[in-house]
């Protein structure tokens, strides 16, 4: 996500986007009951010092004055790699038998509050994303705000072997960017990463050796996966699931129509269900959210919501965007210096969507938090339009809309012209600063007359659409109000988003 990849992993990185022993297809068990029979408790120890002195992704920002601390822990065993167990089809009810086991040892990257009495009670355990070679914690970053102010504790999972072996970036993983500290590690490859990720959680739960948590007694699990990494949750929730019982509760954040092979290999992408729909008979929750980048290429995936899945597609939000970027770039910078990913985009491009998708990542969690623990459902959100755009503001019809969408200042958009770009250039989206021209809608529409927006025409002139700053004010808190109302956006943040307008100049 932020210092250019090398062009050899640009295809690699591409298509990991994208992705964006018996029989064990028994039925659903309940968590505690599967836990204990369906995964194993890895051994947990405390890594050496190493040359760094901090772990890979050790967060840039002052924990402490959160109230937070960070550590780092390695966890070892066993893993177990599934194959598929009869037809896989795209309602998710996909069953798996065991393939083969193989040693490993990986790492578990740590914050959660000091204090004892400032813990929710939620551990979110995120699977690290290696779109970019490396280790990313995306989600870490959208979700941010939320979890230190809620007293989550939150856990990341080296659970690929790119992030800890190393591919094709200049950075060789975990065990190339430090071997004195990781230079222990062992990743038998890919189709171990599912039992891998199910040890992280049960290391958790039940720790063998020094507890990753400090003593913090775990009420609800949640596991969490963005990008490639939701790819692999699908997975992970229809097949690995009703084996191993291990988590409450799965945040699939923009995923695609397709789910990644069980197997771990790229190429077996091919060989699974096109779409891969999300099983709707785990006794445990899953949310699904997709940003409007992501709606165009995972919208045949749709199904109705149910007691156990919810959707919400977000109007004027990006695949990553600037929130994530500046949220992570400091950290990212700190560990890989220059070898970072990179947005990668061309001299002179749009800016990136600066739009409202961790505001609606803030809800998505406490609702799932919510109701993993026996709460409500969420409430469900409209298909976002993959067509359909204002002609008046260029911003996308339907979906989850909140004030940044319902009372516009700029076009927010889930793409952008990636040309003269690198790869991760078009996830980002973009932004168009209204300034009353008609340059804008040239891009929006490209001249085309078959789109549904030609002619162009001149974008809004704020002064207009707000007469006065308290008109602008009013209508922003409004829809706060509303959006606060619907449950697609949390209190705490419907106070920022006023406090931001009244700073504004916006209006008159």
């Amino acid at each position: 996500m932020l210092a250019r990849p090398s062009r050899r992993s640009v295809t690699a990185i591409l298509l990991g986007t994208l992705l964006c022993g018996g029989l064990l297809g028994t039925p659903p068990a309940t968590a505690a009951a599967a836990s204990a029979a369906g995964a194993a408790s890895p051994t947990v120890t405390v890594p050496p010092a190493g040359g760094h002195g901090f772990p890979f992704l050790a967060a840039a920002e002052d924990l402490g004055s959160f109230g937070y601390t960070e550590s780092e822990y390695f966890i070892s065993g066993t893993a177990t790699s599934y194959a598929k167990s009869g037809l896989w089809t795209s309602d998710g009810r996909w069953n798996v038998r065991a393939s083969a086991t193989a040693p490993y040892k990986s790492r578990l990257l740590v914050r959660r509050p000091v204090d004892p009495a400032k813990f929710n009670g939620t551990v979110v355990v995120e699977w690290l994303n290696v779109s970019g070679q490396l280790d990313l914690s995306p989600d870490y970053w959208f979700e941010r705000d939320e979890l230190l102010r809620q007293g989550y504790a939150w856990v990341g999972v080296s659970a690929q072997a790119v992030g800890v072996n190393g591919g094709l970036g200049e950075i060789k993983g975990l065990k190339g960017w430090d071997p004195a500290r990781y230079g222990s590690l062992v990743h038998p490859g890919d189709a171990f990463a599912y039992d891998i990720f199910s040890q992280a959680g049960q290391a958790l739960r039940t720790p063998d050796g020094p507890d990753p948590l400090g003593g913090l007694p775990v009420r609800t699990l949640l596991a969490d996966g963005e990008s490639q990494s939701a790819g692999f949750m699908t997975t992970y929730a229809n097949a690995v699931q009703p084996v191993s019982g291990v988590y409450d509760g799965f945040m699939v954040h923009s995923n695609s129509a397709i789910a990644a092979p069980i197997s771990g290999v790229l190429a077996d992408t091919l060989r699974m269900p096109n779409p891969s729909r999300i099983r709707t008979d785990l006794p445990v929750p899953t949310f699904v959210v997709l940003t409007e980048t992501d709606v165009p290429g995972a919208a045949i995936a749709r199904q109705p919501d149910t007691d156990g899945v919810v959707h919400w597609e977000l109007a004027g939000t990006a695949h990553g965007d600037q929130w994530a970027y500046d949220a992570g770039e400091a950290t990212v910078r700190k560990s890989a210096g220059e070898a970072a990913p990179s947005a990668d985009c061309a001299a002179g491009s749009a800016p990136f969507n600066d739009g409202p998708g961790h505001w609606a990542m803030n809800a998505a969690l406490r609702h799932l938090a919510d109701w993993a623990r026996g709460g409500a459902r969420p409430p469900s959100g409209q298909p976002l339009s993959t067509v359909l755009r204002d002609p008046a503001t260029g911003l996308a019809t339907g979906g989850v809309r909140l004030p940044d969408v319902t009372v516009p200042t700029r076009t927010l958009t889930g793409a952008r012209d990636t040309t003269g770009s690198g790869v991760f250039c078009g996830l980002y989206g973009a932004r168009d600063p209204w300034n009353g021209d008609t340059d804008a809608w040239d891009r929006h529409n490209d001249g085309d007359p078959s789109d549904p927006n030609f002619p162009p025409t001149p974008e809004p002139v704020l002064s207009r659409l707000y007469p006065t700053h308290t008109d602008y004010v009013d209508k922003v808190r409004t829809a706060a109000r509303t959006s606060v109302d619907a449950g697609y956006l949390l209190p705490e943040d419907a106070a920022a988003i006023v406090a931001a307008a009244q700073d504004s100049g916006i209006g008159g």
